[in-house]
């Protein structure tokens, strides 16, 4: 069978498996679990998809479609939620303090549609597809990282393949880019240790504050400086904490916050330049600086193979090609690329019917339930597209 001939008859399944992956949208949606406790979410998916499943990294699930023995196509959705408090006012709207806010349940929709689609048409299919359940896309340890140290199959994937929801791309277009379209995101802490004192005889201590301000404000002119413009890559702090009155000048003071980069040379410049610039900071007033960095996941770079081969066939699905995007946003889908290639795809919501506008894990993001099909015929794409390089 023909690519061409495997995606139309892929997609003609994933239709008619719409109706039911649109009401599962809802029960998930409804129920949402945080990381590595995804286990009544991975319960409903398994019970809903054509096949046997097997657990891995916990909470996360494995299931093969097709004929056992060939290199499969996998493709990945996340199981779990956010801790956020649900505001959509939707009729099947969690009520808890944990929320689908960054569009998981239309992902696992869309996938078991996809899988339960593949699985109609038997002997057919010419490539087995690994349908990955991940658990905790959102929080470390990070659940894709677990996955990518496991076997997932035996012969190992040919490829990896997932896709996004996004609200700033317009409804009915799909972002696919070769390269890296998403960033590397490491997570930094500065502890600057001082020299505690009244506020009125400063001149007796070694004020932390003061250090960390300048540290603060130094790092990201130095982060100006040393990146080159075209480049993308992001320095932010997003915590400050030091004193508990007005009149002290506490011995400690902190921040935390995160280093994103398309390019591994400036993600480890970026690392380095915090180091470098909080030991000489520190010292200038006197002070003791010290930085711990978290290591997180990698830049997210997509496999120019499988991205052309989609590109040519998002019009047979009825899809349109999004103007290049990127973005400095990171998704630990990128771990993947050590196992096999890999490509992500970003669907568009703005200007969808109804669809309220709100950026991604916000309590007020609700993706339309026509999502889900944009989605699954967006991951079809990508499977027929992997299926012939």
């Amino acid at each position: 069978m023909s690519t061409d001939a495997l995606l139309k008859r892929l997609l003609a399944g994933v239709e008619r498996e719409l109706p039911h992956a649109v009401e599962l949208r809802h029960r998930l949606h409804s129920r949402p679990e945080l990381a590595h406790a995804e286990h009544e979410t991975a319960k409903l998916i398994e019970g809903e998809l054509p096949v046997a499943c097997s657990a891995v990294a916990g909470t996360g699930r494995l299931a093969l479609v097709g004929e056992r023995g060939a290199a499969p196509v996998a493709v990945r959705a996340e199981l779990d939620g956010l801790p956020i408090s649900e505001q959509t006012g939707a009729p099947f709207a969690a009520t808890g303090e944990a929320m689908h806010a960054c569009g998981h349940d239309v992902h696992m929709a869309a996938l078991v549609a996809l899988a339960r689609a593949a699985h109609g048409l038997g002997d057919s299919l010419p490539i087995p597809l690994l349908a990955v359940f991940q658990p905790s896309e959102e929080a470390y340890p990070s659940g894709a990282e677990l996955l990518a140290q496991a076997e997932l199959s035996d012969p190992a994937p040919r490829a990896i393949l997932a896709a996004h929801i996004h609200p700033e791309l317009d409804w009915g277009t799909v972002a696919l880019d070769e390269g890296a379209v998403n960033a590397s995101c490491d997570e930094f802490e500065i502890v600057l240790d001082g020299v505690p004192s009244h506020g009125a005889y400063p001149h007796l201590g070694r004020d932390p504050i003061l250090a960390l301000a300048d540290a603060v404000t130094a790092i990201n002119a130095r982060a100006a400086r040393v990146i080159d413009p075209t480049q993308a890559s992001s320095l932010s702090v997003g915590v400050l904490q030091g004193g508990s009155a007005a009149n002290v000048i506490p011995g400690r003071a902190l921040a935390r916050g995160a280093i994103r980069a398309h390019r591994d040379e400036d993600r480890q410049t970026l690392r380095a330049l915090v180091e470098e610039v909080v030991a000489g900071v520190a010292a200038a007033h006197g002070c003791q600086g010290t930085v711990r960095i978290t290591a997180g996941e990698p830049p997210l770079v997509n496999d120019p193979r499988i991205v052309a081969a989609a590109r040519e066939r998002l019009e047979a699905a009825d899809l349109r090609l999004a103007p290049p995007w990127r973005s400095c946003g990171s998704d630990d889908f990128a771990f993947f690329a050590a196992r096999a290639p890999i490509a992500m795809a970003f669907v568009g919501l703005r200007g969808a019917e109804g669809f309220l506008s709100r950026p991604l894990h916000h309590p007020e993001l609700l993706a339309p339930d026509e999502a889900v099909g944009q989605v699954a015929r967006t991951l079809a794409v990508l499977f027929c597209a992997a299926c012939g390089v």
